[in-house]
Protein backbone atom coordinates (compact mmCIF):
# COMPACT_ATOMS: atom_id res chain seq x y z
CA UNK A 1 0.00 0.00 0.00
CA UNK A 2 1.21 3.75 -0.99
CA UNK A 3 -0.07 6.79 0.51
CA UNK A 4 1.71 9.85 -0.75
CA UNK A 5 0.94 12.93 1.17
CA UNK A 6 2.09 16.14 -0.39
CA UNK A 7 3.88 18.94 1.16
CA UNK A 8 5.94 22.14 0.87
CA UNK A 9 8.82 21.64 2.60
CA UNK A 10 12.56 21.60 1.44
CA UNK A 11 13.91 18.01 2.01
CA UNK A 12 15.99 18.79 5.14
CA UNK A 13 12.83 20.23 6.73
CA UNK A 14 11.21 17.06 6.47
CA UNK A 15 13.45 14.78 7.66
CA UNK A 16 13.70 17.21 10.70
CA UNK A 17 10.50 17.16 11.13
CA UNK A 18 10.18 13.47 11.09
CA UNK A 19 13.21 12.96 12.78
CA UNK A 20 11.83 14.80 15.73
CA UNK A 21 8.19 13.60 15.51
CA UNK A 22 9.06 9.70 14.72
CA UNK A 23 7.51 8.85 18.20
CA UNK A 24 4.22 9.77 17.50
CA UNK A 25 3.53 7.50 14.95
CA UNK A 26 2.10 5.20 17.48
CA UNK A 27 -0.71 7.67 17.33
CA UNK A 28 -1.27 6.05 13.76
CA UNK A 29 -2.82 2.83 15.17
CA UNK A 30 -6.17 2.60 17.19
CA UNK A 31 -6.26 1.97 20.72
CA UNK A 32 -3.17 3.04 21.42
CA UNK A 33 -1.29 -0.06 22.22
CA UNK A 34 0.95 -0.02 19.30
CA UNK A 35 4.90 -0.68 19.89
CA UNK A 36 6.93 1.42 16.61
CA UNK A 37 10.59 1.16 15.56
CA UNK A 38 12.33 3.38 13.47
CA UNK A 39 15.35 3.79 11.03
CA UNK A 40 17.50 5.49 9.19
CA UNK A 41 18.85 3.13 6.27
CA UNK A 42 19.86 6.56 4.08
CA UNK A 43 18.62 10.16 4.56
CA UNK A 44 15.49 9.69 2.74
CA UNK A 45 14.09 6.18 3.19
CA UNK A 46 12.74 6.07 7.53
CA UNK A 47 11.89 2.33 7.99
CA UNK A 48 9.02 0.97 10.42
CA UNK A 49 8.19 -1.88 12.04
CA UNK A 50 4.90 -1.64 14.15
CA UNK A 51 3.77 -4.38 16.25
CA UNK A 52 -0.07 -3.93 17.43
CA UNK A 53 -3.13 -6.53 18.04
CA UNK A 54 -0.74 -9.27 17.60
CA UNK A 55 0.77 -8.52 14.05
CA UNK A 56 3.90 -6.93 12.88
CA UNK A 57 3.32 -4.90 9.72
CA UNK A 58 6.56 -3.23 8.21
CA UNK A 59 7.12 -0.31 6.00
CA UNK A 60 9.37 2.75 4.57
CA UNK A 61 8.75 6.72 5.06
CA UNK A 62 10.17 8.08 1.52
CA UNK A 63 11.12 12.07 1.58
CA UNK A 64 10.66 13.67 -1.71
CA UNK A 65 10.76 16.73 -3.23
CA UNK A 66 7.12 17.47 -2.64
CA UNK A 67 5.99 14.70 -1.16
CA UNK A 68 6.63 12.11 1.46
CA UNK A 69 5.38 8.69 0.72
CA UNK A 70 4.17 6.00 3.62
CA UNK A 71 4.56 2.48 2.04
CA UNK A 72 3.14 -0.21 4.10
CA UNK A 73 3.93 -4.07 3.59
CA UNK A 74 0.41 -4.72 4.54
CA UNK A 75 -0.37 -8.83 4.98
CA UNK A 76 -3.22 -9.86 2.91
CA UNK A 77 -4.93 -11.07 6.20
CA UNK A 78 -5.05 -7.50 6.70
CA UNK A 79 -6.56 -6.28 3.21
CA UNK A 80 -9.91 -5.13 4.27
CA UNK A 81 -8.55 -2.74 6.94
CA UNK A 82 -6.52 -0.94 4.21
CA UNK A 83 -8.57 2.06 3.45
CA UNK A 84 -8.88 2.61 7.04
CA UNK A 85 -5.11 2.91 7.33
CA UNK A 86 -5.00 5.12 4.51
CA UNK A 87 -7.26 7.52 5.84
CA UNK A 88 -5.41 7.52 9.35
CA UNK A 89 -1.62 7.55 7.83
CA UNK A 90 -3.17 10.50 5.78
CA UNK A 91 -4.41 12.54 8.39
CA UNK A 92 -1.71 11.79 10.97
CA UNK A 93 1.30 12.21 8.17
CA UNK A 94 0.04 15.81 7.95
CA UNK A 95 0.08 15.98 11.84
CA UNK A 96 3.97 15.11 11.33
CA UNK A 97 4.86 17.11 8.43
CA UNK A 98 2.65 20.62 10.20
CA UNK A 99 4.81 23.28 11.68
CA UNK A 100 4.92 23.06 15.50
CA UNK A 101 7.23 25.81 16.50
CA UNK A 102 3.80 27.82 17.63
CA UNK A 103 2.83 25.27 20.38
Amino acid sequence: MRVPIRHGLDKAEVRRRLHSRSHEIANFIPGGVADVTTTWPNEDVMTLSVGAMGQKIDGRVLVEEGQVVFEVDLPPMLSFVEPMISKAIKSEGQKLLADHSDS
